[in-house]
């Protein structure tokens, strides 16, 4: 089954409070939306968790292609091998990531301006919005 996934992290500050997200379909299931509140973090440590969160939704959900879609352009260029990963904090999240991506028979990943994007981006933020309420802040 084929899957597409729409993947964000946000950080409030960097490194800040951060939260990831990701839309997933895949081929005749509804929709999903998952999220998660990171602690603090950088903003390009939540969107490789993103990136992770929505590849587990999708394999769960059945998916064996799987199409990716971003408007990080770290995320991208460093998946598609034309960036080097050099952040400690990125290297086992990246290799996590493609670890993950070897269980997909196939699978691509592109660059989406944010207006694109717009569900994942959305998501990541309530999350934070939300745990800035929680928190009383």
């Amino acid at each position: 089954m084929k899957g597409v996934v729409f993947f964000d992290g946000a950080s409030r500050g960097n490194p800040g409070p951060a939260s990831c997200s990701a839309v997933v379909r895949v081929e005749g299931l509804p929709e999903r939306e998952v999220a998660a509140f990171l602690g603090t973090t950088t903003n390009n440590v939540a969107e490789y968790c993103g990136l992770l969160l929505g590849l587990y939704e999708a394999r769960e959900l059945g998916a064996d292609e799987v199409a990716i879609f971003s408007d990080s352009n770290l995320c991208v260029q460093q998946l598609k091998g034309e960036y080097k990963v050099q952040s400690p904090n990125l290297i086992p999240l990246y290799q996590k990531v493609l670890s993950l991506l070897k269980k997909f028979s196939r699978w691509e990943i592109s660059h989406v301006p944010r207006e694109e994007n717009k569900r994942a981006d959305s998501l990541s933020n309530r999350i934070l919005d939300l745990q800035e309420k929680i928190r009383g802040e």
